[in-house]
């Protein structure tokens, strides 16, 4: 039985540290050229960021009755996971990929962590998925208004 327990923490061990190799360290990448905004929507709040083709590439949004926060972005395949990278914290979340969108989304608790490290990341944070390149983004105050309206 100890074995067996060993056995499961090693692989939990391995698996969390191959999970963070994944992610490049994109604290010298420049941010994509756009801008955020910010709105109110029906069920929340949701910042965006657009680049000049006028396309979002990258949605923060919240549904304030569940307290839950999704990113998402433009994708071409399923993929597993959602990368996520800020200055002090990166993460593989689990995802989901809408075939009517083309998108990939991942959600969190309102009050998870990994909020506050976008929020106060130095200057970028990234946001990648398997088959493509990291997004990098301008780490401005929408993302954060969007956390706080959660939490709120």
């Amino acid at each position: 039985m100890r074995r067996l327990v060993a056995a499961a923490l090693a692989l939990a061990f391995t698996t969390s540290l191959s999970a963070q190799a994944s992610m490049p360290d994109l604290s010298t990448a420049t941010p994509v050229a756009g801008s955020w905004s910010y709105a109110i929507t029906v069920d929340g709040s949701e910042a965006t960021f657009g680049t000049t083709s006028a396309l979002p590439q990258l949605t923060i949004h919240c549904t304030k009755a569940t307290r839950r926060i999704a990113i998402s972005r433009p994708a071409s395949a399923v993929a597993p996971f959602l990368n996520v990278w800020t200055s002090s914290q990166s993460r593989q979340l689990p995802a989901s990929f809408n075939p009517m969108t083309n998108r990939i989304t991942a959600d969190v608790a309102a009050y998870d962590s990994l909020l506050d490290a976008i929020a106060f990341s130095r200057g970028r944070f990234g946001v990648a998925v398997s088959g493509a390149p990291a997004l990098v983004v301008p780490a401005w105050a929408e993302p954060a208004r969007v956390v706080e309206d959660c939490r709120a």
